[in-house]
């Protein structure tokens, strides 16, 4: 155990400008955008490129079990015209149906980021008003055309691409910002506004969106309400359906569902809102949001140290609850196998000195930040006396804030750099976080297909996640995808986290990925409750079909 007098050095250092944490090469895209003031990181581009979409195999290939609904209709030139006529632009039609030249146009959308899922769409649509949308879905519903909503498309389980021919509704022409009260922090936007431009405008009123992601730079707002997304600061700000005051959306008939309130106490009747939040699309197309947005911190401050085991780390988060409280806005985990991955892609030091099993980053946010900065020292003083912590190191800037956070957000980027991964975003209870990992590792290395040389399609198994939600992100890293890894994997994942009594999704959703999984989390009453809403609104299932139920 550590004297406070052998603290000093350690914390001298905690305070020494690491110079050495410097973006990668390989990471530099659209570095010259403005960032926002207390952004964790830059903004991240999950765009695909119609040469890299071609590259990934169709989502009917992989999974030959799924069939096309033999209710729907195939697009027609007439129905092309049709929506030619209620759109305009040009640009807002994308027709593969009568122009065989517009499918690499049309490749982007449908493709998912992550090179694992691939439809066969033939017309994009992208409305600008809400009354297109309605226009757009009654047509829909009239005629059987099947319909994918879209946002900024990036999903990690197949939700916002078609597996068919499914018509994309892509929301990205409607991106206003409608309105803003500065008094109560209310703001007003149309669902296809990026998350980081709310928030830019929102920086320049003094207020902060709720939500943080890695993906802010291209995902929607109207996406992350479709997804339930949790991002970085839930622990401080909690979830969107605490945030969200009211919704606009569009139903499969084309009826419009006006429930854009923005009162933070509205008792009268079923708060339906909260329905199509994390309903990806299926029971309606969400237009326009009004969300309660908190005063932007004037102080940030954050660490990032190593410790030796779980257990410690989960003493480092109980002694962080205890002791930082009201300023604590994240608490993340990373272990050395995530970390070893971003030190491979980017070819940049580590933050600290040693290699330890684990990793951990605290931002702490606040109004004052000399009170903030000596509550901060006070803890890791206490932690690392007491042997909790091994070493660690404190930004002192606003860039030395984004080059620590690098280290979290750059594990997906890195991911990506060295093939595919089979990615599983989980809520386990906090004792046992950790644990589906270590298990996940030793049943993929039993089946012979973990290794350093490309005879295994896997690279590594790591985990990283909010710790303050107990949310894990499980990442199978492999040189490419292969059917016996996901044998492996699946359903043993599932079956892992139901004993326990986990969520198979805690951020992203169900989408294709999860959807015959759903009774590992949900019970068949659950179920059947969610059927029912669903053939509700959206009786002749056109809206978002083959997923989630």
């Amino acid at each position: 155990m550590a004297s406070r007098p052998q603290l000093a050095p350690v914390l001298r250092r905690l305070g020494r400008a690491p110079a050495h944490l410097r973006r990668p090469a390989a990471l530099q895209q659209s570095v010259s955008l403005p960032t926002r003031c207390f952004s964790s990181s830059r903004p991240r581009f999950f765009q695909r490129t119609a040469v890299v979409a071609k590259s990934t195999n169709f989502t009917t290939e992989t999974y030959p079990d799924i069939k096309r609904d033999s209710r729907f209709a195939q697009l027609t030139p007439e129905h092309v015209d049709y929506f030619r006529g209620l759109l305009g632009s040009e640009s807002a039609v994308i027709d593969g149906v009568t122009k065989h030249e517009a499918a690499d146009d049309i490749e982007p959308f449908n493709s998912d980021w992550m090179g694992k899922y691939r439809g066969r769409c033939q017309l994009v649509l992208k409305p600008g008003s809400t009354d297109e949308v309605s226009k757009i879905l009654k047509y829909c519903n009239d005629n059987m055309l099947a319909v994918v909503p879209q946002g900024g498309n990036t999903g990690l389980v197949g939700g916002s691409v078609p597996v068919f021919d499914e018509i994309v509704v892509n929301m990205g022409r409607m991106n206003r910002i409608i309105d803003f009260d500065e008094v109560s922090g209310t703001l007003v936007a149309d669902a296809g506004c990026i998350l980081e431009s709310a928030d830019q405008f929102l920086a320049s009123k003094g207020y902060i969106f709720p939500l943080d992601l890695a993906a802010k730079g291209s995902c929607h707002i109207g996406g992350n309400l479709a997804t339930n997304a949790g991002g970085l600061r839930l622990l401080r700000y909690g979830s969107l359906h605490g945030t969200v005051l009211g919704i606009e959306a569009v139903l499969a008939d084309g009826t419009v569902v006006d429930d854009l309130c923005k009162l933070r106490k509205n008792n009268t009747g079923y708060d339906l809102k909260q329905l199509f939040i994390g309903a990806e699309g299926t029971i309606g197309i969400i237009t326009k949001v009004s969300i309660l947005c908190p005063q932007r911190p004037q102080a940030q401050n954050v660490a990032f140290f190593g410790l030796e085991s779980f257990e410690q780390v989960q003493l480092a988060f109980r002694a962080a609850k205890g002791q930082l409280s009201e300023i604590l806005s994240a608490f993340e985990l990373m272990d050395e196998g995530s970390q070893a991955l971003v030190r491979q892609v980017t070819k940049n030091p580590s933050p600290l000195e040693g290699r330890y099993p684990f990793y951990c980053l605290i931002e702490t946010s606040g109004s004052n930040a000399d009170h903030d900065g000596e509550k901060l020292q006070s803890f890791l003083e206490d932690v690392m006396e007491k042997g909790i912590v091994a070493d660690g190191t404190l930004a002192q800037d606003e860039t030395q804030v984004k080059s620590l956070w690098a280290w979290r957000e750059d594990i997906t980027e890195s991911l990506s750099h060295l093939g595919g991964t089979y990615k599983y975003d989980v809520s386990i209870p906090l004792k046992e976080m950790y644990q589906l990992v270590e298990d996940t590792r030793a049943r993929v290395d039993a089946a012979g297909l973990l290794g350093d040389s490309d005879e295994f399609p896997v690279r590594a198994v790591v985990g990283y996640g909010h710790m303050g939600d107990a949310n894990l992100h499980l990442n199978v890293a492999t040189r490419r995808f292969d059917e016996r890894v996901e044998k492996v994997l699946e359903p043993f994942i599932y079956e892992w986290i139901a004993e326990r009594q986990g969520s198979i999704s805690a951020e992203h959703g169900l989408g294709l990925m999860k959807k015959k999984y759903i009774g590992y989390s949900r019970n068949p009453t659950m179920i059947g409750l969610m059927k029912n809403i669903k053939n509700t609104f959206d009786p002749k299932g056109i809206l978002n079909p083959y997923k989630y139920l």
